[in-house]
């Protein structure tokens, strides 16, 4: 285990370590702060339905996460690779971007109903415009010289796209994907709080309305676990794949 990993796990143990004593040296209400035994205890009670609704929840976050960076990688090639449709995608983008996502859940659940199909679009639209910022980003920070040098040796927009802008932009696609890990589970819950029939954001919701609080932290507990695993597993990839970083 790296030393980064070990001060990681070390933070994380004494975290848990304060968050007890304090819950239970303080003698607080579970709805102020249960203690981290209590969520633990909570969890394994509850595991069926924490497995079940995290799996939803992980499926909802995955498929939208594809989908997005798809869209978002390809949107940012096709700006790069045609120039002349920057001006006419790049306002529609941005415009689209300026209204937080969440705004969109209300129109998305009415028309993709409160099943699966409407998460993954919210978290499609999430993904999308974090990578492609992203991405477009990294296709424009070539220097330009380098372009017309390898134009000079008679390559075309492929060539230099494959072979200078991709290898250039790899670090920073990879960093809004690294963000767009976190984001994917943060939508598809807020999303479920807002209309579901299953996940962790519709155990949430009822779990409030019940005033059962500790069953509360106990998804977020959760989901906390979910997010961590997406995003170390991406960053593995990021560190296979960009070796030269």
């Amino acid at each position: 285990m790296s030393r980064a990993a070990m001060r990681g796990v070390l933070g994380g143990v004494l975290l848990i370590l304060l968050w007890e004593g304090m819950a239970r040296g303080f003698a607080l209400p579970s709805y102020t702060l249960p203690a981290v035994s209590e969520i633990l205890g909570s969890i394994w009670i509850q595991r069926a339905s924490l497995i079940s609704g995290g799996a939803t929840t992980l499926l909802e976050a995955v498929v939208g996460y594809g989908l997005g960076t798809t869209i978002g990688i390809g949107l940012a090639v096709l700006i790069t690779v045609l120039p002349w449709s920057r001006t006419a995608l790049l306002p529609v983008v941005m415009a689209v971007n300026s209204v937080p996502v969440a705004a969109y859940s209300p129109l998305v659940l009415l028309w993709f109903g409160i099943g699966v199909s409407s998460k993954i679009v919210m978290v499609t639209l999430a993904v999308g415009f974090t990578v492609f910022l992203s991405a477009l980003a990294g296709f424009d920070r070539v220097d330009r010289r380098s372009v017309d040098l390898l134009r000079s040796f008679g390559a075309g927009q492929a060539a230099v796209l494959w072979r200078l802008r991709l290898p250039a932009a790899l670090p920073l696609i990879a960093a809004g994907m690294r963000v767009a890990t976190v984001r994917s589970l943060i939508v598809a819950i807020v999303t479920e709080m807002l209309g579901a029939n299953s996940g962790l954001g519709w155990i949430i919701y009822q779990a409030v309305v019940q005033i059962d609080f500790v069953q509360v932290w106990s998804a977020i507990f959760v989901a906390s676990a979910i997010s961590l695993a997406f995003f170390g597993l991406i960053g593995w990839i990021e560190r296979r794949v960009i070796f030269w970083r």
